[in-house]
């Protein structure tokens, strides 16, 4: 499964960095860490999350406990 990320939490040192580079490239830059895992689905699991992504116009993320 792949691996999922989320928005890394950084100390204002490792901001800085990032912010030094951004300004010397001139382009935006995000941090990630890794997150929590996906959930492995049943096919009818599956198939009732993706209807409900099309009834409501979405994308959604099922994750392990």
């Amino acid at each position: 499964m792949a691996q999922q990320l989320k928005i890394a939490h950084l100390d204002e040192t490792a901001v800085a960095k990032i912010r030094a580079l951004e300004k010397e490239t001139g382009k935006h830059i995000m941090a990630f860490e890794s997150g929590p895992a996906f959930a492995e689905l049943s096919s009818d699991h599956l198939n009732k999350v993706q209807a409900l992504e099309k009834e409501l116009d979405a994308v959604l993320l099922v994750y392990e406990d």
